[in-house]
């Protein structure tokens, strides 16, 4: 949704809502102002606060949970590559965009690096301002790791490309877990049964491998059994100082049991709360339970993937999932504040599901999200400049709880006019276009259309371009996608909200 900016609220707004101190420079040069000053937690005895007592919304500021899920993205493609397009409600462009990870600054500590930069779009006033937020990677050995993985067994999993993608996925990654490590297996069909109780690696490596090598199929889908059960083993088998995590693999086909995951959700932010256990959930078939996974997921404080080939398979558990393991930040939102000086209107590119009440960013009770090591995480703004105005354009802050102390720390990043005033498809943006490619067809299957989008025959060609000149296997899976979608007339979908 388009949101209008006036130049009549209180000037002192941006002032006194962003804590910021020190400059620093950013990748594209920018100088960017930045804070890691932590906030006083809250009175966790303190009632919570009602609807009536909040402060109306500043209008200028736009407010989101951080998420790293990547599901919408997967599953699309494997649609388009059977010849359908996706269901507009279950095209997430955030997840389109957070598919590829570009290469902002890391930090040096364990906070995040935050990075803004921009273009001038094909749209007469438009421009496209990026937020990049990143963690470092794990440069020292990660703390051991109680992971529970509640596999789904029932008979529509027994489709090839499922249970055993399954199989072969957890086999590569026993491989690759270390002694201290431990592992719980919980299956589920018509009902859930405990195959393995938490048991550490180091010593039952083969036992593991020969239990996931077992693995059939039966019956029907209660994906509430399975959870449930999956967080009482989570639970007793929980370890300190580990990361306790539950790993659903399933096509989330659910019919039986509790199909509309309410009462899922109910028991797993209590043990969220808790244990400090989180939800990776995992998707895989043709048809696949995309929104049931990902209101699981959200609720459990974690993420989702989707996996159709051995290939995707490997890199989620084999390359992803040690930073999905790591958590480097809980509760993590973000904040961009435009300046109404500067800015006419704007638009945030997906995270409809993410959105968090402005006045909620310092609440640290409002949920965020949980983000892992070496992860990054990109929002994109349509923005529209006031003609003739310069200075700055948005400040971001992102604010995190520490994992281990649950201490509130903040970051912040700036950008400004000038920085934006290059063409979007000129030489040297290459990241920012590929961001821009992604969300562009993203919101074009939603059927709606940013301002300066090509056609899907034009942007198809400038993916491949992309791909050619960075030798991008994914940038080219990309590039095919939006070919498909062309021939499959998912340009057609919506019209042009912003045409003058």
């Amino acid at each position: 949704m388009e949101r209008r900016l006036s130049t009549g609220w209180l000037a002192g707004l941006l002032a006194g809502t962003l804590l910021l101190a020190g400059c620093s420079a950013g990748s594209d040069g920018t100088r960017h102002a930045r804070s890691d000053r932590a906030a006083p937690a809250p009175d966790r005895g303190a009632p919570k606060r009602t609807a009536p007592d909040r402060a109306a919304p500043a209008p200028g500021l736009s407010t989101f949970a951080l998420d790293v899920d990547t599901a919408s993205y997967g599953y699309a493609r494997r649609t388009l590559a059977e010849g359908r397009l996706p269901e507009p409600t279950g095209v997430r462009p955030e997840e389109f965009v957070n598919s590829f990870k570009p290469d902002y600054p890391r930090p040096s500590d364990n906070g995040f690096s935050v990075t803004l930069d921009g273009a001038r779009s094909d749209a007469a006033g438009w421009s496209l301002v990026r937020v990049g937020l990143a963690t470092r990677a794990s440069e020292v050995e990660r703390p051991p790791a109680a992971l529970t993985f509640v596999v789904d067994v029932s008979g529509s999993m027994d489709e090839p490309g499922r249970l055993d993608l399954v199989k072969d996925a957890l086999g590569l990654l026993v491989g690759r877990l270390r002694d201290d490590d431990s592992i719980a297996l919980v299956t589920f069909s018509a009902e859930a049964r405990t195959e393995l109780p938490m048991t550490r690696v180091g010593g039952a490596r083969e036992r593991i491998r020969e239990l996931v090598g077992s693995l059939g199929t039966s019956a029907a889908t209660n994906v509430e059994a399975g959870v449930r059960t999956g967080y009482d083993v989570a639970v007793e088998g929980h370890r300190k100082g580990a990361t306790n995590r539950v790993v659903l693999l399933s096509d989330a086909l659910a019919n039986t049991g509790d199909t509309d995951a309410d009462g899922i959700l109910e028991r797993i932010d209590e043990e969220r709360r808790e244990y400090g256990i989180t939800l990776f959930g995992v998707g895989v078939g043709s048809e696949y339970g995309d929104a049931f996974m990902e209101r699981l997921a959200d609720k459990g404080d974690g993420s989702t993937t989707y996996v159709s080939t051995p290939e995707q398979a490997r890199k989620v558990f084999v390359d992803q999932l040690p930073g999905h393991i790591e958590l480097r930040a809980r509760d993590a939102k973000a904040q961009v504040a435009f300046d109404p000086k500067t800015v006419e209107s704007f638009r945030l590119v997906g995270y409809d599901d993410r959105e968090v009440a402005d006045e909620d960013f310092r609440d640290d009770r409002v949920d965020g999200g949980e983000i892992g090591a070496g992860h990054t995480v990109t929002a994109l703004y349509a923005v529209r400049l006031r003609p003739g105005k310069s200075g700055r354009v948005a400040t971001a802050t992102v604010r995190w709880l520490d994992p281990v102390t649950r201490a509130p720390h903040e970051r912040s990043g700036s950008v400004a006019s000038a920085a934006l005033a290059a063409p979007l498809w000129g030489a040297g943006h290459a990241s920012l276009q590929l961001t821009a490619i992604a969300a562009y067809f993203a919101d074009r299957l939603r059927g709606e259309r940013l301002p300066g989008a090509p056609a899907l025959s034009l942007l198809a060609s400038r993916a491949e371009a992309l791909a050619t000149r960075a030798r991008s296997a994914s940038v080219q899976e990309l590039a095919q996608a939006i070919r498909q979608a062309d021939s499959l007339g998912g340009g057609s979908r919506g019209s042009d909200p912003y045409a003058d």
